[in-house]
């Protein structure tokens, strides 16, 4: 399946989807909001140095440092956001900026404002506990 043929009635037919739902799963364990980076570096498709050195200003933009395909990368950031969307999380954009706090840091090469903002999303959690503890067990129970 391509990111175009990704919709809300099929993601989660994608082989991406058992291991988002897990991954999600497990940073939910840890806390209640959300990113979509947070996502990727979780799966092994950003190595925390590399994002370290994103933050940094070293690195350009992100998605040079992308490890495997960038087409993986869309269709995953698609089944995230329709993941975060089944679970009613609320969704912002947050802007990265380099650690310094001056420049506004780039996730792709062409800076397209829609790739930047789907690439910056954030979700937080704004249910029960308890519905929490059973999308954390569903989740990270599942083969994946």
């Amino acid at each position: 399946m391509n990111m175009a043929d990704i919709t809300l009635e099929n993601y989660k037919n994608d082989k991406l989807y058992p291991k988002i739902i897990k991954t999600v799963g497990i940073l939910l364990q840890e806390k209640d909001e959300i990113s979509t980076v947070d996502v990727l570096i979780k799966m092994g498709n950003l190595a925390p140095k590399d994002y370290d050195a994103w933050r940094r200003g070293k690195i350009s933009y992100l998605k040079r440092v992308f490890q495997g395909s960038l087409s993986k990368a869309g269709r995953a950031l698609r089944i995230i956001n329709f993941h975060m969307h089944d679970l009613d999380m609320i969704k912002t954009d947050k802007i990265y900026r380099e650690l310094n706090g001056k420049r506004i840091l780039r996730f792709s090469k062409s800076g397209i404002k829609k790739i930047e903002e789907v690439y910056a999303r954030e979700f937080k959690w704004n249910r029960s506990q308890e519905i929490k503890r059973k999308i954390i067990e569903e989740s990270t129970s599942s083969e994946g």
